[in-house]
């Protein structure tokens, strides 16, 4: 006998509002470079719906300008490369961490470092998975949030906006890097960028 089909019509990942999510990201501490980094990191899975991986393994050149905008090169699952233009809110997150951070020689290394203990300052290593979960459980903590987020929630709640202000569903596909069209609907396989108008949509 076949066992019966399993069929999921929504994540497992525990999503929060569009007000919560601006709530967090407008209401952190950013007086210091660690508020400033860790708000950067959760925007840009907002922002971009990339995987927490990819935004782990980003590095300060993939950050860069292009068409009188700021891009960011995210390194996807399977070794897809995804170029994204960043929101503007985005572009000011990151450019307020890298100042404040002093990192914008090192062209090189991480974008995002690990912290060195208590003593409140950035390390030159990388930030692991493990480290920015932790981070977002904490920061959420503070803001009052009840739900039990995690690194995804950030992406779905990203993809949720953009869909909720007139985006369009294959284009979304495209951002969010899946290659199964199953995954998030139709898939379109034309290698158009995706512009800068489409990324605003997201009304966090």
């Amino acid at each position: 006998m076949r066992a019966p089909r399993h069929s999921v019509s929504k994540g497992a990942t525990r999503v929060i509002t569009s007000g919560e999510a601006t709530a967090l990201l407008e209401g952190m501490d950013v007086s210091s470079s660690i508020g400033l980094h860790d708000r950067a990191i959760m925007a840009v899975m907002t922002y971009t719906f990339a995987r927490v991986g990819a935004v782990v393994a980003l590095a300060v050149e993939d950050y860069f300008p292009q068409k009188k905008h700021w891009w960011l090169k995210l390194h996807e699952k399977n070794g897809k490369v995804n170029e994204m233009p960043c929101h503007p809110k985005l572009a000011r997150y990151l450019n307020d961490y890298i100042e404040a951070a002093g990192i914008q020689t090192d062209r090189k290394g991480p974008l995002f470092r690990s912290v060195k203990g208590r003593t409140k300052t950035l390390s030159p290593l990388p930030l692991s998975r493990g480290d920015v979960w932790t981070m977002i459980r904490r920061r959420a903590k503070d803001a009052g949030i009840k739900t039990e987020i995690g690194c995804y929630t950030f992406r779905d709640i990203g993809i949720t906006d953009y869909l909720r202000n007139g985006g369009k569903l294959e284009v979304a596909q495209r951002m969010a890097g899946h290659s199964n069209a199953k995954t998030i609907g139709l898939y379109d396989w034309r290698s158009d960028d995706i512009s800068l108008s489409e990324v605003v949509r997201i009304g966090i």
